[in-house]
């Protein structure tokens, strides 16, 4: 089965139309998988999104600045 990937404007009646024509031939719509919260969370480490403390102590004045 191969795989199609459209980016369209959704406002256009025109190509709403042809894509139920498409789905009503037996194309099936896919959702785009999500990303899960780790891999959010480890992109954030990559990309340098995060920020450390020394302590609690620390972490709560920095807070309250």
């Amino acid at each position: 089965m191969a795989t199609i990937t459209l980016h369209y404007d959704d406002r256009n009646k025109n190509i709403n139309s042809l894509l139920g024509v498409i789905l009503n031939l037996g194309a099936v719509a896919v959702d785009e998988p999500r990303k899960t919260d780790l891999d959010e969370a480890l992109e954030d480490v990559k990309e340098g999104r995060v920020y450390t403390a020394k302590n609690a102590k620390s972490l709560i004045a920095d807070c309250l600045k």
